[in-house]
């Protein structure tokens, strides 16, 4: 049997999969079975940061694997110690929790939240207060923060204490805030799943002030939008708010699983011996990875990740066949008159593979795309998109 006949007979048939088996990459190319070779617009969905087969990327992997693969967190590890410090460091947090993706950072966040809220106010202020139209993940506690109720459907009862509030409405938000017991507010500054749609400055410092009035921590959700996707390091530095916590993953350790739950000073210390754990969080190989990223993501480097969105906005607003681009960094959702899925079967057809989110055609380049491939690809978007 080939690639898709072995995928089809052993494995759960949760994705909706593409009719393309991948099997090799390199950079922003990637060559499918049949030898047809693609520009990828994907990125692993934000995942390869530097896209595929990225050399520094794989010397650091290769050489931790070939060191100390794995030690569990019962034991000191050099690489995660110094991931640790280089996030806090560049962030201004204390202190970071490892896990191994971007539904465990989110449910080490409201583990957080609730036990600051417990040990300060009281066990009945445990409600996480979190965005309509937002997405957090998929288990079942991530399923209730996730303010979209087509991901509910055949899974309740779900974990109970969430609210979802209207973006943009703060009056609502402050009445959530003054009539429930709160512990926290769960926000992705850029909503990914949603549609791709950066939140309302305005609205984000907002409920900032609002967090601080009724002390609920400000937790931001930067599995997809973190880690240079957006311009700047973490997609909340765009707002100039400074969150008591902050998630992370996808993009991270470039390729390799890791999520990260970064704590500020108000909650450096509530996770206690105990309190919380992870076998593979931290891992040294995936700490490896995530440092070979991290040390690349300057300022320098972030510059050029803005200039290239600039440079896709520009390409496409106002094209023919596109209603609307949206989107901060390289994180870019397509709003197009044509089907989102008619308009990806095309650039498929034409060596391109953008993705979907919701309705709209979703671009997630690895951030060092060349300039000449993303103009390509985008030539091939504007002549599917007619």
């Amino acid at each position: 049997m080939n690639i898709k006949q072995l995928d089809n007979e052993y494995i759960a048939h949760t994705y909706g999969r593409f009719p393309v088996a991948l099997v090799k990459g390199e950079g922003s190319l990637v060559w499918d079975d049949e030898g047809k070779e693609y520009i990828d617009l994907a990125a692993g969905i934000a995942v390869n940061t530097f896209g595929y087969s990225d050399k520094i990327w794989a010397e650091a992997v290769a050489k931790q694997a070939g060191v100390l693969q794995h030690t569990s967190n019962l034991y000191y590890s050099e690489p995660c110690a110094l991931l640790a410090e280089q996030l806090c460091k560049r962030t201004g947090m204390k202190k970071v929790f490892f896990s191994n993706s971007g539904a465990e950072a989110n449910e080490c966040a409201v583990k957080v939240a609730r036990k600051y809220a417990a040990d300060k106010k009281g066990a009945d202020y445990y409600t996480i207060v979190t965005l309509k139209n937002s997405f957090h993940g998929r288990t079942l506690t991530t399923l209730a923060a996730t303010g979209q109720d087509v991901f509910h459907k055949d899974f309740t009862p779900l974990t109970p204490g969430f609210v979802s509030v209207t973006v943009g409405d703060l009056a609502e938000a402050e009445e959530v805030f003054k009539t429930a017991k709160c512990a926290g507010m769960l926000i992705e500054p850029i909503q990914g799943e949603g549609g791709v749609m950066p939140l309302p400055a305005d609205y984000v410092k907002g409920l900032a002030e609002l967090c601080e009035k009724y002390d609920v921590l400000l937790m931001c959700d930067e599995v997809q939008s973190g880690n240079g996707r957006s311009g700047k390091l973490y997609a909340y530095m765009n707002y100039g708010i400074s969150p008591d916590v902050v998630s992370t993953a996808k993009g991270l350790a470039g390729g390799l699983p890791l999520g990260a739950t970064l704590l500020s000073e108000k909650v450096e210390n509530v996770l206690t011996p105990g309190s919380h754990g992870s076998t593979f969080g931290g891992n040294p190989v995936c700490a490896a990875a995530a440092l070979s990223i991290l040390n690349r993501l300057d300022d320098e480097f972030l510059n050029g990740v803005q200039r290239k969105s600039k440079l896709i906005f520009d390409a496409l607003t106002g094209q023919p066949g596109i209603i609307s681009v949206d989107g901060m960094g390289l994180m870019i959702g397509i709003k197009t008159e044509k089907d989102a899925g008619e308009v990806i079967a095309e650039c498929m057809k034409n060596g391109v593979l953008p993705i979907k989110a919701k309705d709209k055609v979703r671009l997630l380049p690895a951030l060092n795309i060349p300039d000449e491939l993303l103009i390509k690809a985008l030539d091939v978007i504007k002549e599917a998109v007619k």
